[in-house]
Parts: C-alpha cells; sequence; structure tokens
C-alpha cells in the first residue's frame, strides 16, 4: 500500500472511531449524569474535531509533488500535529473548569448501573487498538501527525482508566471520586497536547535528529574506502525528514569522475536511510589544505566503537598545515 493510502485510511479509521465513541459515551452521561463519562465525551469530540484536521491534512500532505513543492507537502504535517496540540489543550481546559466547578459546588450525583463502567471499558479496548494501529503506520510512514494521534489515544487509555475509577467510586458511595477522575482526565488531556506540541516543535525548528541516527549518517560516510575522514557533518529535520550536508576528505590525486563517483556514492549510501531526505556531499582534497579536526565528528566516531583508524591526513601536519585527528571506521 501507498504512503497516500496508509495515511488517509488511518485518517478515516480514526474519524470514524472517535465518532462513535462520543456518541456512545454522550448517551451514557446524559443517562447516568457521571461526570467522569462526560468529561471522556468531551475529550472523545475533541478528538473528533482534531481527526477532522487530520483527514485533511494527511489529504494535503500526501499530495504528489508539484512545480510550487518540488520536495512535495509532507512538511505540512507538524502544523497539523501542532493544530492537534491546540485542540487538545483546549478540552482539556474544559474538562478541568467543569471538574473544579462541581468540586466547587459540592453538588455531585452519585452514579449507580453497569452503563457508565462498560462504555469506559469498551472506550480503553477501542483507544489501545487504535494506538497500535496508528503507532505501526507512523513509524513505518514517518508520520509525525499519526505518530501525535498514537500519543493521543495512549493517554487516552488512562484517562479512561481514571474516569472508571471515579464511575465505581461513585457507584459505591464515594461521590467525590467523580470529579477528582474528572480532575485526573483533565490534567491528562493537557499533557497530551504538551507532549505532542514538545515533539513536533523539533520539526519545525530545524533540530537534530536522534544521535544513534547521526552515528549511522557518520558511519555510512566514513565506510568508502575512499574517504578518509569528514568534517562539518549537519544533520537537521526540515518537516518530518531529514536533510544532511557534510565534507568528505580525499586524496587530491583522484580525477574529477573519481571524485564525483566517491560523492555519489556516498550521498546513495546516507539517502538509503529511510528518514533521509536530500544529502549535500562536499569534497575536499588533500592539497587544498581544508582538512580539519571536528570535535563533534570525533565524539561521533568514538561513540561508534571501531576498531580501524582513520586519520584526517595522517597524524602529522601535512604540507597545507592542517593537522588531522585519528578517526575510526566500523
Amino acid at each position: 500500500m501507498s504512503r497516500r493510502s496508509a495515511l488517509r485510511r488511518v485518517g478515516l479509521v480514526v474519524l470514524g472511531a472517535n465518532a462513535a465513541l462520543v456518541i456512545a459515551k454522550g448517551l451514557v452521561y446524559f443517562e447516568t449524569g457521571s461526570l467522569a463519562v462526560g468529561s471522556e465525551a468531551v475529550n472523545s469530540f475533541a478528538d473528533t474535531a482534531y481527526s477532522l484536521i487530520i483527514v485533511g491534512g494527511l489529504y494535503l500532505t500526501t499530495k504528489p509533488p508539484d512545480f510550487e513543492h518540488p520536495h512535495g507537502h509532507e512538511r505540512i504535517e507538524p502544523f497539523i500535529s501542532l493544530l492537534v496540540a491546540v485542540g487538545i489543550f483546549v478540552a482539556g481546559a474544559a474538562v478541568l473548569w467543569q471538574a473544579l466547578t462541581t468540586l466547587q459546588s459540592g453538588s455531585v450525583e452519585i452514579t449507580r448501573g453497569p452503563i457508565a463502567v462498560g462504555v469506559l471499558v469498551i472506550a480503553a479496548v477501542v483507544k489501545y487498538a487504535l494506538y497500535r494501529y496508528c503507532l505501526t503506520v507512523a513509524e513505518s510512514q514517518r508520520s509525525p501527525a499519526l505518530r501525535a494521534t498514537a500519543v493521543d489515544n495512549r493517554n487516552d487509555i488512562l484517562a479512561s482508566g481514571a474516569a472508571l475509577t471515579g464511575v465505581v467510586g461513585a457507584g459505591l458511595g464515594v461521590p467525590l471520586l467523580d470529579p477528582l477522575a474528572a480532575l485526573v482526565v483533565g490534567v491528562a488531556i493537557l499533557y497530551t497536547g504538551v507532549t505532542v506540541a514538545r515533539d513536533n516543535l523539533d520539526y519545525l525548528v530545524g533540530a537534530a535528529p536522534p544521535g544513534d541516527l547521526r552515528k549511522e549518517i557518520l558511519r555510512r560516510a566514513l565506510a568508502h574506502p575512499e574517504v578518509e575522514g569528514a568534517h562539518d557533518v549537519v544533520a537537521h529535520y526540515v518537516g518530518p525528514e531529514i536533510d544532511v550536508s557534510l565534507h568528505i576528505e580525499v586524496q587530491g590525486d583522484r580525477t574529477l569522475l573519481e571524485a564525483h563517483k566517491i560523492e555519489s556514492d556516498v550521498i546513495a549510501s546516507i539517502q538509503d536511510l529511510t528518514e533521509v531526505d536530500d544529502v549535500f556531499v562536499h569534497v575536499d582534497p588533500r592539497e587544498a589544505g581544508e582538512w580539519k579536526q571536528d570535535e563533534d565528528v570525533d565524539q561521533l566516531v568514538n561513540a561508534l566503537g571501531g576498531t580501524e583508524e582513520r586519520s584526517h591526513g595522517g597524524s602529522e601536519t601535512d604540507d597545507a598545515g592542517t593537522g588531522g585527528s585519528p578517526t575510526e571506521e566500523q
């Protein structure tokens, strides 16, 4: 299945499931008056609202590249996720306000009967299924919007558990547990919003990818037998994808065609990483005097734990007056 079809299908499934939960929880709330169930209904309503945003956003982000967007539209996804976070914050604030108002008034209706318990158990099961589904597709398709949706569904499981505690406690004659559980649900909703916003800000501000991925990028560059070293290695997010730029160091007696072949091989090796989009490689010949130490590269190379040493032109000062720091290759 193509990325386009996979993402759009997930969006529709999540929308349908959340809409069904809103109806079920809403009916149970009007039947029982449970504040915890009511807060869960509000949560599911917010989920449905942002599911509409996700469906529309995934339709845009999976459009093919065009003249104005030659790299495609995937970079829209972090903005979709931030809109999701805003909706989550609004829902969390509404639930907290209702719970605090109820606690202040001291008027709490006691909820009895299995129907409220049943709808919350069903909701938890549905949310777990959605969490696994969204997370699986998010990882395979590298989708921050679906990852945000998976996180929200995971936290909804905890929120349903808290609401269930409140309903059971109220039914056992401790009605105060109902608004207290609603408070927990509200806090869980807000925490979800913080998590979603934090994760997607990295995509928008061009943060560096995880250290393991940076190590693998460097390892692949140094794995080429003609590459003597590397420096000025920069990897950063552009939307959900990663752009890489680096200088590789080769012996200066290589022909232009040979240098081009080395550069192309390094680019192809790094682009084989599914997270990487564009790779820019600059070839530094020995005689140019541009071989240099790079502390960041040295740290990454040491972290690779290789056994063979590869130097930036040797451990002694070369003819161009630049010293070399040893690097390693796996």
